[in-house]
């Protein structure tokens, strides 16, 4: 009998490749467009699996009602887990896996089409074209990347992506990781984050978000250590920049410019349509008002055919593995 899989937050651009990677796993699906929420968890009645992605809620009131319906698998086809109670998780014996990595150029080049609109002022163009406004003004004046420094923060395999196109565009590359790498070194070069922070025009967040490390790392503190007229792209987690300091830069014009891809308690926001109405999180509603000094984008980093192809596949193979053997490489638990 086929095991029964509930997926979670599935767009329809993303169900052929849920059915087609299935041909060769056999899985019952259900494919459900919301995310997980206390209100919906009912859907998940007569499953062994859940799939979720980011901003679905596996909390310790969903996880008592999974073991109920007799769950036994909870899967995330996401890096992160923070959506996750793991450890509640594990006191009530679930098997829990998530997907550690998927195509690095999905994230890179959002951060990259990000980042050249800044340094080109081209969402402040296109702006002024929605007002029928055709005059040159000295706002869209621009440094080539050529001529630019670029400053990697986390210099993994999303963040050395990133690199090789700047690179590549004749851009200084500049790294920051806590464990650098010396293969990167043909890229990029690897300096204290202070030195990163003075010397670069833009800086692109690629760090995995370690609570209680990392947390607000782009704060007040960090950023008037950053070039007056510096760019900031976050296509990493939203926990890494403290949106009360990112606004007083934006406001004073320290900070020219800021693209989010990630939000501190983002399930509040993105996913959802607030037209003629004010956002739910007042530091985001105001930083809002500054478009097209400030971009945000809806946590659309994995948004591609490839990122979403590595991510199921992956996620069903780590299903199998729990089915064959009780074990999975990609295992989720406090325990380990």
């Amino acid at each position: 009998m086929a095991i029964k899989i509930v997926c979670y937050g599935v767009r329809d651009t993303e169900k052929e490749f849920f059915t087609s990677l299935n041909e060769k796993f056999g899985y019952e699906l259900v494919l459900v467009e919301e995310l997980l929420t206390h209100d919906n968890i009912n859907t998940a009645q007569g499953a062994q699996a859940v799939m979720l992605r980011a901003n679905c809620v596996a909390d310790k009131q969903n996880l008592d009602k999974m073991k109920e319906f007799g769950i036994k698998y909870v899967l995330t086809r996401t890096v992160g887990v923070n959506h996750i109670d793991v450890d509640y998780g594990d006191q009530l014996g679930f098997k829990m896996a998530r997907v550690p990595f998927y195509s690095p150029n999905a994230v890179s080049e959002l951060a990259v089409a990000l980042a050249v609109g800044f340094l080109r002022n081209t969402f402040y163009m296109a702006n002024k074209m929605r007002q029928k406004n055709f005059k040159v003004d000295d706002f869209m004046f621009a440094k080539e990347i050529r001529n630019s420094t670029i400053g990697v923060i986390g210099t993994g395999r999303i963040g050395m992506e990133a690199a090789k196109a700047f690179k590549g565009m004749g851009a200084k590359v500049l790294g920051y990781d806590i464990y650098p790498n010396d293969a990167n070194k043909a890229i990029l070069d690897y300096v204290s984050l202070d030195e990163l922070l003075a010397q670069s025009d833009l800086i692109t967040l690629h760090s995995p978000y370690i609570p209680g490390q990392n947390d607000n790392m782009i704060n007040k503190d960090t950023i008037a250590k950053m070039k007056k007229s510096a760019i900031i792209i976050n296509a990493a987690r939203g926990e890494l920049i403290n949106p009360e300091d990112l606004l007083a830069a934006i406001k004073s014009g320290h900070i020219k410019g800021a693209a989010l891809d990630t939000l501190q308690n983002e399930s509040q926001i993105f996913f959802k349509d607030f037209e003629g109405r004010e956002l739910p999180i007042k530091v985001y509603e105001e930083l809002h008002q500054f478009y097209p000094r400030v971009i945000f984008t809806p946590h659309v980093g994995s948004y591609t055919d490839e990122a979403v192809k590595n991510m199921v596949e992956t996620s069903y193979e780590n299903l199998a593995e729990f089915e064959k053997s009780g074990q999975c490489k990609n295992i989720v638990s406090t325990k380990k």
